[in-house]
């Protein structure tokens, strides 16, 4: 990863961020499809081909904490008219070192690009892999720009027995990288809880435009 915003997660991956000044840093789009907000403590990184000079009036104008002005409905509101774009929610951001090894569970995978599950996460990742398991699926792919991104799925007839916990520490033994990210809602405590009883750290909130 070598634009601007690959480098700026890069370097939280390894646990340096940008300066806690109350700033906004505003970046290129790595590509066509991936534009957003990332949210540190204290410091903000709009990714976007949006003139920054406007990111920065809207975001001057936008009622309430200025440190918490990006993720403001109403400077979200404002850069998704103007982009034409739509949100789901507001993720929190985790990461993970890579382990090395084979995972610790029994994984088969789907390499059906048919397959709902692997078509569904191709719109949103590049080089998507899937694996299942009894009652779970674990996804692998590149997401923003050109992370290593993971996400789970289990079914509710599987809970109890940990297996968010055991997928989302396989894709640590199955990442090709560094480390490993994935992204939970907030308000989803129990796959925040999941996450990082599997080692995944917070490292600050992401607000996706998704386009079309």
């Amino acid at each position: 990863m070598t634009d601007a915003l690959a480098q700026i997660l890069t370097a939280a991956a390894h646990g340096r961020f940008p300066p806690p000044d109350g700033s906004t840093t505003v970046v290129a789009q790595p590509n066509a499809r991936d534009a957003g907000v990332l949210a540190f403590t204290a410091h903000s990184v709009v990714f976007t081909d949006e003139d920054p000079d406007w990111v920065r009036a809207t975001l001057a104008g936008t009622p309430g904490d200025a440190l918490a002005a990006t993720m403001n409905p109403h400077f979200l509101g404002a850069l998704l008219a103007r982009t034409g774009r739509h949100m789901n929610t507001i993720d929190l951001l985790t990461v993970a070192s890579a382990l090395p090894g084979e995972p610790g569970i029994g994984l088969r995978e789907i390499e059906d690009p048919e397959h709902p599950r692997v078509a569904r996460a191709m719109k949103f990742r590049d080089e998507v892999r899937v694996w299942a398991a009894d009652g779970g699926v674990l996804i692998l792919g590149r997401g923003v720009a050109g992370r290593w991104e993971t996400a789970i799925e289990v079914a509710e007839e599987a809970r109890g027995r940990r297996l968010g916990e055991h997928l989302a520490r396989a894709a640590r033994h199955l990442v090709p990288d560094e480390v490993v990210w994935a992204q939970q809602s907030p308000g989803n405590a129990r796959s925040v809880r999941t996450f990082q009883a599997a080692g995944y750290r917070p490292v600050g909130s992401e607000a996706l435009l998704v386009a079309g």
